[in-house]
Order: structure tokens, then C-alpha cells, then sequence
């Protein structure tokens, strides 16, 4: 499988579960119907699709986190998504978290993976609208209608809170998406809100950008 294949397979998630009703409604939800979306896909070709995985068992140490949230692999590839769906504020906690993401990402990539995806799914405008909201700090790399590449070191914008400061190897630029998978109200049986997504895919030692159509 190639970085293209996997950005063809979460684009194509996203399409089919908007089309098909599969509602989202926290992180574990996506993270769950993604992770049953890739193993039926990729079934015929001897790929495991598994939550969660300790970077231990990869024989890797001395990352960001220690966890993968879903990781695609067989005897010859390794494949990392980091997924993020924030539904209670904390917007500069959750962003940063989000960056942690990129950086985990790239350091599996440098110690034997082959590429990754990091995905925000939010439907709260304040992440990334810039309309009467902050956009400096760490507001700058979500907020607006092009936000601020993310890029060299980035710092913690909770006080005392650690990591203290991450460092991005290769300039990231968040991209926001449209799509219609939140769960719905169940009065008038339309999504609260509107949803968007914002996936960053790597490989090797380039970014490359992805873009639905």
C-alpha cells in the first residue's frame, strides 16, 4: 500500500460515511468506524488494522506518546493515524494536541514506518474560525481561511503543562474539509453543526498535501 492508497481510503471513508448515515458523535466513534472502514477494505491484502498499539511492540521508543491510535501493517509496511475529535473547548489544549499528532507521526516515520495521517475532526467553529476569535499563538495554525504553516518549534500554550515545546521537522499547513458525519439532533434529524476534517498525510521525508474533491 502507498500514502496514495491511504489518502484515497480515508477520503473515501469520509464519503461513504456521510452518504451512508454512520454518524460520528466523539473520537472513540471515529476511530472505531475508520478503524472497521480500513480492515474490510484491506482484508484481501494481509494487512492488521489495530487500536491503540503500544509503540513498544514496533520495537520503538523515546517518542512523543506511546500509543497509536490506529496502526495498518503487515510483514513488510507500517502505517500510523493519529485521530483528534475534540467536543468540549479547550481549543488551545486540543490544537496542541493535535500538533503532538504531527510530531508523533513524524518520528515513527524516522524510526521504520512508512508514512502516517494525522486527521482533526471538529464541528465547533471556534477551531477554526478567525471571525471575532483570537488568531495568534498557537490560534494561528487552525484559525481562518489559510492558517499559519505549522513549522520549526511550537509551544505548549498551557503553562507547566508537558511537552513544553514541540518540534515539526517539516513545515505542516492544516487544511479544513467539509463534510456532513455528526451525529444528528434527534428532534429535527439534522446535524447540529457543520463538521470538517483536516488530514495531514507524510511519507519518507516529504509532506504531501491532501485535498477532497
Amino acid at each position: 500500500m502507498t500514502l496514495q492508497d491511504l489518502k484515497a481510503h480515508i477520503s473515501k471513508f469520509f464519503q461513504q460515511a456521510a452518504s451512508n448515515g454512520i454518524e460520528l458523535y466523539n473520537e472513540y466513534s471515529l476511530q472505531h468506524e475508520l478503524g472497521i472502514y480500513l480492515r474490510k477494505i484491506l482484508q484481501s491484502k494481509q494487512y492488521k488494522v489495530q487500536f491503540e498499539r503500544n509503540i513498544g511492540f514496533f520495537g520503538i521508543q523515546d517518542t512523543v506518546k506511546k500509543e497509536i491510535d490506529i496502526v495498518v501493517y503487515n510483514d513488510q509496511e507500517k502505517f500510523a493515524i493519529e485521530l483528534k475529535f475534540p467536543r468540549n473547548g479547550a481549543y488551545p489544549r486540543r490544537m496542541f494536541q493535535f500538533i503532538e499528532d504531527i510530531c508523533f507521526i513524524e518520528q515513527l516515520r524516522d524510526k521504520g514506518f512508512d508514512g502516517g495521517c494525522a486527521v482533526a475532526l471538529v464541528d465547533d467553529p471556534k477551531f477554526y474560525s478567525a471571525k471575532g476569535l483570537k488568531t495568534e499563538g498557537i490560534y494561528a495554525y487552525f484559525r481562518g481561511e489559510k492558517p499559519a504553516p505549522i513549522k520549526e518549534s511550537i509551544g505548549n500554550p498551557i503553562k507547566n503543562e508537558e511537552p513544553s515545546c514541540l518540534e515539526i521537522q517539516e513545515e505542516r499547513q492544516v487544511e479544513w474539509i467539509a463534510t456532513d458525519v455528526l451525529a444528528r439532533d434527534n428532534v429535527t434529524k439534522k446535524p447540529k453543526s457543520k463538521c470538517i476534517f483536516a488530514p495531514t498525510f507524510f511519507e519518507g521525508s516529504k509532506l504531501r498535501h491532501f485535498t477532497a474533491e
